[in-house]
């Protein structure tokens, strides 16, 4: 997902997407500490999505 996309969305659903990929994140690294999953760019990307959340909602904080 781009900045771009993310600004479209209002408040509550970054944030609501943000737990969901903090949920998806968490099982992501249990599934392959496990070896039950082999590809880790799924759970790159979803670290990067928090990345840009995080950083959107510290833009909006310090513009006011």
């Amino acid at each position: 997902m781009n900045m771009k996309e993310l600004r479209d969305k209002s408040q509550g659903e970054r944030e609501t997407l943000l737990l969901g990929l903090r949920k998806q994140v968490r099982e992501l690294r249990f599934s392959i500490a496990t070896r039950e999953m082999r590809n880790h760019r799924e759970h790159r990307a979803a670290k990067r999505d928090i990345a840009r959340l995080l950083t959107l909602s510290r833009e909006e904080e310090l513009n006011g």
